[in-house]
């Protein structure tokens, strides 16, 4: 009468364990990729509806003469004075959830190529990148300007790419 297994028919099985392990381990990175990339869509759609509703009810609240705008770069930093609507986690990326406020202002004008906006959102820079401009394609710094149209950028680790998300008024 046989007792117990083989050295080689434990040796099979550690092998089939360690593959199936390894296969899990790819699936579960993978996975945490495209949620941390659905995060940072979700979260530039919810500031992006945010600055829409701004810029209706800025207006509306001002008076019918006045023009609408989207908040200046001055929004940096009292969105959630500016933005009352808009939820606070929407603000922090999610590499690091502890950071607090991930939402920082464009420092260039380059609207139509996500590429060449400074800063740059990256894998190791996780930021969303607010870049306000004006009717003219010139960057709207003040609240005195008048912001006709803007643009959220932020990197997607799927593709290693920057996307962006633009004003629905242009």
């Amino acid at each position: 009468m046989r007792r117990g297994f083989t050295l080689i028919e434990l040796m099979i099985v550690i092998v089939i364990m360690g593959i199936l392990l390894v296969v899990g381990v790819v699936n579960i990175s993978s996975s945490q990729v495209k949620a941390r990339d659905n995060e940072r869509q979700g979260d530039v759609t919810s500031i992006a509806s945010a600055l829409e509703t701004y810029y209706t009810s800025a207006t509306a609240t001002a008076g019918a003469s006045t023009n609408y705008t989207y908040p200046s770069l001055q929004l940096i930093g009292t969105e959630s004075t500016l933005l009352p609507d808009l939820n606070s986690e929407s603000l922090t990326s999610p590499n690091d959830p502890n950071s607090g406020n991930d939402v920082v202002a464009a420092t260039n004008n380059t609207f139509d190529n996500p590429n060449g906006v400074t800063p740059k959102p990256s894998a190791s820079r996780d930021v969303y990148v607010y870049q306000p401009l004006q009717a003219d394609g010139s960057l709207c710094t003040t609240s005195s300007q008048e912001c006709r149209k803007f643009a959220l950028y932020y990197f997607s680790e799927l593709d290693n790419n920057v996307h962006v998300v633009t004003s629905r008024h242009q």
